[in-house]
């Protein structure tokens, strides 16, 4: 997610969208606190941009937000090379 004109195209964070029968639940992670006008113009943008677009019904857009930091990205190729190069933790190990 890349805030256009809030940050100068710096990144925000991310967002998970989940479409139900009624509802619509989002999760909105930031990678820094936004003054309640900006967030509220950001989830706004988010309803029209991405939850509006997939053109399905809903009654409401639930949005929970956190702010936090992002520690890293892994995958399942990821701890294969951790578990080959030996330095993976052991499941007896803890």
């Amino acid at each position: 997610m890349q805030g256009n004109s809030l940050q100068n195209n710096n990144r925000l964070g991310t967002v998970d969208i989940h479409f139900t029968t009624t509802a619509v639940h989002g999760t909105l992670i930031l990678e820094r606190e936004l003054e309640e006008p900006h967030l509220s113009k950001l989830i706004a943008q988010i309803d029209e941009d991405l939850v509006l677009s997939a053109d399905m019904p809903r009654d409401d857009f639930l949005v929970s937000v956190y702010v936090g930091r992002d520690v890293g990205f892994y995958s399942d190729e990821y701890f294969a090379e951790e578990s080959d190069d030996g330095t993976g933790i052991d499941e007896d190990e803890e």
